[in-house]
């Protein structure tokens, strides 16, 4: 048992019978002040209701009759949700982050989508417009200017196609028409061709996904697969998506040169292997990411995501 435990469960089991002994606000305060002070130090609620059934034991010994017995515990109740104040209040707290954060990424991506649509579409038509002008400026230039004009052309061809490419990056339209194994396959085969990796994607194809889980997949994938292509030194990809009754369950696994997990992933290892934002992603759906690796045997990345979240 440690010293810190001890000295809880002493200081529990002493406010405790202050507040039993004498019922005011300022003895029930000590139990939220206690249960602040356990949250600080790690326990979680199941270590708060062993300190709770540790000292109400001691202090039930000492009752004269079981009514005396009955009463105190009812009163133990009293003081025992006080000193949940600050646990419940932390949950609280992380229930309205995750649902910011949820609003944030919903509100990133429409604009992404607004964004990606301006330079696919406005873009678009005005440089169509451009090719149109110099078809026409063309027509009064000996043959010789025309190779020249012809070079313009192909910087506008190539101009066009990054447009083409950024605006993919930016909201793919295959997410939003034909889901999100059609997206994984085809941002998959971008990333082979532009990193050398070659990248295998499988999962169902019946069915969609809830919106805000098939935008954060699409989003975690294409983290991943570039935090591969930067760190991992890999030559396979292997992506797969696999939905169950209540859950969707995705693994993204490369044959890369691997990394001592314990020791890498503190918080600014999660950073420095682009880890944080998935992180960030999957929590807030109510999900959880496990990290599996090990030096020269490749890293895998296991995401858990509730279909209720």
């Amino acid at each position: 048992m440690s010293s810190l435990w001890r000295e809880l469960e002493s200081e529990y089991a002493s406010a405790l019978r202050d507040y039993l002994s004498n019922p005011v606000e300022a003895a029930l305060q000590r139990a939220y002040e206690l249960g602040r002070t356990a949250l600080d130090k790690g326990l979680g609620v199941l270590e708060m209701v062993v300190l709770h059934q540790e000292s109400q034991l001691r202090i039930l010994a000492g009752a004269v009759t079981a009514v005396d017995g009955l009463a105190m515990i009812k009163m133990a109740g009293n003081f025992f949700m006080e000193s949940l104040g600050p646990f419940e209040m932390a949950h609280r707290g992380f229930r309205e982050a995750n649902t910011a954060l949820l609003r944030l990424n919903e509100r990133l991506e429409e604009e992404a989508r607004r964004i990606a649509h301006a330079l696919h579409d406005e873009a678009g038509q005005f440089l169509a417009c451009v090719h149109i002008a110099l078809e026409e400026f063309a027509r009064d230039l000996p043959p010789a200017s025309r190779a020249h004009l012809q070079e313009v052309k192909g910087l506008l061809d190539e101009i066009e196609e990054q447009l083409r490419s950024l605006s993919h990056e930016l909201r793919p339209t295959i997410l939003d028409d034909l889901g999100l194994l059609p997206a994984l396959e085809f941002l998959a085969d971008r990333v082979s061709k532009r990193a050398g990796l070659s990248i295998a994607v499988g999962g169902p194809r019946d069915g969609r996904l809830p919106f805000v889980i098939e935008t954060a997949l699409y989003r975690i994938v294409q983290e991943s697969l570039t935090n591969v292509s930067k760190h991992a030194q890999a030559t396979r990809v292997r992506v797969q998506i696999r939905r169950e009754p209540r859950m969707i369950r995705c693994s993204i696994e490369d044959d890369g040169i691997g990394f001592d997990v314990p020791a890498v992933l503190g918080r600014k290892g999660e950073r420095g292997l682009g880890l944080v934002g998935i992180r960030e992603r999957v929590e807030a759906l109510g999900g959880t990411l496990e990290v599996k690796s090990q030096p020269g045997q490749g890293t895998e990345l296991l995401i858990m995501i509730p279909l209720e979240a």
